[in-house]
């Protein structure tokens, strides 16, 4: 039960209506110029575009399959010119005209943290929970693909091997909503690293937000742009950082400084004094910072007593104490169960996606990251509305749920108050 409410009740009253709602839909079409023309005899781009999330939804079906189970909705679609056509070749058709640029506008445009202040785990402090991390996506081995992806290094020429595309996110660590994400090759010529995708998503940070990040995303000139966004950093130092400790704080923790590389030498020592001294920094080449250390015990006697080094913007122990930073710190791993819920409970476990055109590959990551979007305000509202932790409420069941319901006319909202689009 929730809030008196079965889960099954909070769908079938529409909840998911709010979360992709059709104005969104036309806008980013519009805004990508792919409206469509009065000369197409086809699917409209704004069914399309909810067939792409179905699409998620229904991993295992074919197009005709996944169509049959919108037809419900469908029929409700009071559409002149363009046709539904729910053959094979027109929805490929539709996809193919459609592209990747909508769906990646439609989610930038209502990706947003869903968790409220009432939403238990959600904040620190005045700090909304955030993390960003990467995930992979095994792509169909089509000429296409091959050429736009590439192959792993070192594996091209063995048996079964399949180009893959990364992801980077940056997630709501309570909801595990994705509200920022870049896309790119994760193989050859053209790869694309978790901090060039995530270069891209620093400057989109906001103020209040509270970003945790894992070892491998740390540069000097990737804090500084993610800082100066406003947003609060706690990230995990590199083994060969070690940031010079400057004075002892109350808590355990340490004041710390970030040098930027470039500066070496005497600059580099002289720097170092004025930190020590206190005095105010030239942000372009240093920056105070605090660090927190802390051990993990021995997991089943596996002797390795690990020591995890945290940097953090927080310089100031009475905002956030050295323990609610490592504990706070504990919560990046629900960006794993995030990516799970994508990978094995949307497409389903070993499963390669099913686009063999690079921009239609990107079109269906986008449409994944859209419904899981959706799925996940969805158990998210209602947990806040319970009192409970959205970890409570299982993704699996859910998305069990929406599935055996997707025929309800509150799935996909494919008609607005202003009307049908043409």
């Amino acid at each position: 039960m929730v809030a008196d409410r079965r889960l099954t009740d909070w769908i079938s009253l529409g909840v998911l209506t709010s979360f992709v709602p059709r104005d969104a839909v036309d806008e980013a079409i519009a805004a990508t110029g792919r409206g469509a023309r009065r000369s197409d005899v086809t699917i409209p781009p704004h069914v399309v575009a909810y067939f792409v999330m179905a699409l998620a939804l229904f991993a295992e079906d074919d197009y005709e399959a996944v169509a049959r189970r919108l037809a419900g909705t469908l029929d409700d679609l009071d559409v002149t010119g363009p046709v539904w056509d729910p053959s094979s070749g027109g929805l490929t058709k539709g996809r193919q005209r459609l592209g990747a640029a909508p769906m990646a506008a439609l989610f930038s445009q209502v990706a947003a943290p869903v968790a409220d202040l009432d939403t238990v785990g959600a904040f620190r402090g005045p700090w909304r929970l955030m993390s960003i991390d990467g995930l992979e996506w095994d792509v169909a081995a089509s000429k296409e693909n091959i050429a736009a992806f590439g192959l792993p290094a070192g594996r091209a020429d063995a048996p079964g091997v399949l180009p893959k595309v990364r992801a980077v996110t940056v997630s709501e660590c309570a909801s595990h909503a994705a509200v920022l994400a870049a896309l790119g090759p994760a193989g050859g010529a053209k790869v694309a690293s978790e901090q060039a995708l995530a270069r891209q998503l620093y400057p989109r940070l906001e103020s209040g937000w509270l970003l945790l990040a894992d070892r491998n995303f740390y540069s000097w000139a990737d804090w500084c742009t993610a800082a100066d966004t406003g947003a609060a950093l706690l990230w995990r130092a590199k083994a060969n950082l070690r940031p010079p400790p400057l004075r002892a704080l109350p808590d355990g923790s340490y004041l710390t400084v970030l040098v930027n590389p470039k500066v070496t030498g005497a600059a580099r020592e002289a720097l170092l004094a004025a930190a020590r001294a206190g005095t105010p920094l030239d942000p372009a080449k240093a920056r105070y910072a605090r660090l927190v250390e802390y051990d993990v015990p021995d997991r089943e006697g596996d002797g390795k007593h690990e020591i995890i080094g945290l940097i953090t913007t927080i310089c100031d122990p009475r905002e956030a104490t050295a323990t609610a930073l490592a504990g706070a710190y504990q919560q990046r791993w629900e960006h794993e169960t995030g990516n799970r819920q994508l990978k094995t409970y949307l497409r389903g476990p070993g499963r390669v996606l099913r686009s063999k055109h690079p921009d239609t590959v990107y079109q269906e990551i986008w449409g994944y990251l859209l419904t899981h979007h959706a799925i996940s305000a969805l158990t998210c509202q209602a947990a806040t509305a319970a009192g409970i932790d959205p970890d409570r409420i299982k993704c699996k069941r859910t998305v069990r749920i929406i599935r055996d319901r997707v025929t309800d006319p509150a799935f996909p909202p494919l008609t607005s108050a202003a009307g049908p689009s043409t």
